[in-house]
């Protein structure tokens, strides 16, 4: 029968399907589909904690080290005074690794500070201003990728310096020397200090200018980078290493945005009608940041079939960094761990704050020395309680995760049977059963006196069933062979002198009459006895 026209439309029409036929593939794309859905809560979470943790090592440069560098001056200047009223002690050491390292850190900021102080800012504002806009464009793109690179060396280049400074004296010196490793970090930090300053300029150029090509431009950037990043094989360590770095990006721009708004509040005599201006452009640029985040951590799990919850292990892991760094036996301070995982180094940002807040705002007066004591000790304050919050966290972290742990590894169950039929004895142990090593239901249990039970008994059994052959896949009655009604215990009372009373007690409890573990012995279990002799 042919089909007509009107027959193909209304098949076409009425044409039914059943998605149930498919009932597996429709809920793993669904699950997916959740999983994508997820992917920017759980990576908020986790930007964060890291977030928290890298503003945490930017505000121990401005609030607790300048009080280590004085503390350590101190007791270099007095342990130095009392060696010399002393006689002269072999081995001794008049400042710890870690005073060295602070004393180190503070003359790094003291002298790159000092050769900051002669730039002049106000002439690179002019000298980017007059700049073209794609001119700007490009030289900002310039900025971003030196300052990743320079970030990535500037942490080996500090981490040389204090090991140098700190290693102990006794091996063979394979290095340059302390002050020409100090050279070579003030310099790094000066000229990073230089870059991230060129960086705040040319956003200050675009936010402040009347034309918006510049600032739409910079914006656009961003979904550039989602191009780039989205299509890429990526695995956990690579995502992880990507996240940290969008936590430090992200702090980055704060920052100079917090830089902006006081370098234009200048500008403007410090009336407050601009800074309504400038509010939603900074929004913007945060929005824009967060968004493209979002999009290309959730492509990039989804492409890659990597679950969400990986950003709780990279959560975990920060707190870890955390916990171990305020440990008595720490090899570091928190502030170089976040530097060597975030790939964040606090010291070109902080000079960059305190140029910018020193020649902005005024203190040649009593009012303006009261306001900077009253300003340090409230960011003492806040930055102990963010220390404190962070820590609480950590420890909440670690705490479930080895509860995690010990959920998906319980510690294994005794039981004195023999191991092929564990699983038949195991559920019916008695409260306490005699002779034995150990008890089923200790409160801790161990794991390796079970396993000796379980041995010593699987061997009496050999020894005590002789030869006969029994196969796997034999028609031979195993009820025939009267293994459990008594005639082991005979065997130990008419000709088996020989076995040691431990062995004896543990078969008479096996095979007593009123013992609740007594039953059959499996197929399973003598397969692999080759022989069974009969008594």
């Amino acid at each position: 029968m042919k089909a007509t026209l009107f027959d193909y439309v209304y098949n076409e029409l009425r044409r039914g399907y059943l998605l149930e036929n498919d009932e597996q593939k429709y809920t793993e794309r669904r699950q997916k589909f959740y999983a994508f859905m997820k992917v920017p809560k759980e990576f908020e979470t986790f930007i964060s904690h890291g977030f928290l943790q890298c503003l945490d090592a930017f505000l121990f440069v401005f609030t607790l080290l300048p009080l280590r560098v004085l503390l350590a001056c101190w007791l270099l200047f007095s342990r130095s005074f009392k060696r010399t009223l002393r006689a002269t002690v072999i081995g001794f050491t008049a400042l710890q690794p870690a005073e060295k390292c602070d004393i180190l850190k503070g003359v790094i900021l003291i002298l790159s500070a000092f050769l900051l102080s002669y730039l002049d800012t106000s002439m690179l504002y002019h000298m980017i201003k007059s700049q073209s806009v794609i001119k700007l464009y490009i030289f900002f793109n310039m900025l971003e990728v030196a300052d990743k690179l320079f970030s990535s060396f500037g942490q080996d280049n500090l981490d040389a310096l204090l090991w140098t400074a700190t290693e102990p004296r006794n091996k063979k010196r394979e290095h340059l020397g302390v002050l020409t490793h100090l050279v070579m970090a003030v310099g790094y930090v000066y000229l990073h200090s230089i870059l991230v300053l060129l960086q705040a300029t040319t956003l200050n150029v675009a936010i402040n200018s009347k034309n918006k090509a510049l600032l739409t431009i910079m914006l656009s950037n961003n979904f550039v980078e989602l191009k780039g990043m989205v299509f890429k094989k990526f695995e956990k360590n690579n995502l992880f290493h990507m996240s940290c770095s969008d936590v430090r990006e992200r702090l980055h721009y704060c920052i100079l945005l917090i830089v902006v708004i006081i370098q234009t509040l200048k500008e403007y005599f410090w009336n407050m009608d601009p800074l309504w201006i400038l509010i939603p452009n900074c929004i913007g640029i945060l929005i824009a940041e967060v968004m493209v985040d979002w999009l290309k951590h959730a492509f990039i799990t989804r492409f890659n079939e990597i679950s969400h919850e990986v950003y709780a292990e990279y959560s975990i892991s920060l707190a870890y960094d955390l916990a171990s760094s305020k440990l008595k036996s720490a090899y570091s301070d928190h502030s170089d761990l976040i530097s060597r995982r975030m790939g964040f180094i606090p010291l070109p940002l902080a000079l960059l704050v305190f140029r910018i807040f020193s020649s902005s705002i005024p203190f040649n007066s009593l009012y303006g020395y009261s306001c900077i004591a009253a300003f340090y000790l409230c960011l003492l304050t806040f930055k102990c309680w963010l220390n404190i919050y962070l820590l609480g966290k950590a420890c909440d972290l670690i705490e479930k995760h080895r509860a995690s742990l010990e959920k998906k590894s319980p510690t294994a169950r005794q039981c004195t049977s023999l191991p092929s039929s564990r699983h038949h004895s195991t559920e019916n142990l008695p409260l306490a059963v005699a002779n034995s090593k150990s008890t089923p239901h200790t409160p801790t249990p161990s794991q390796s006196s079970s396993l000796v039970d379980i041995t010593e008994q699987a061997a009496i059994m050999q020894e005590t069933l002789e030869n006969s052959m029994v196969m796997s896949n034999s028609t031979v009655s195993l009820n025939s062979l009267e293994i459990n009604d008594g005639s082991t215990v005979r065997l130990l009372e008419e000709g088996k002198e020989n076995l040691p009373s431990k062995q004896k007690s543990i078969l008479r409890q096996r095979f007593a009459e009123n013992n609740p573990l007594k039953r059959r012995v499996s197929l399973q279990e003598t397969r692999n006895y080759d022989y069974l002799n009969l008594s």
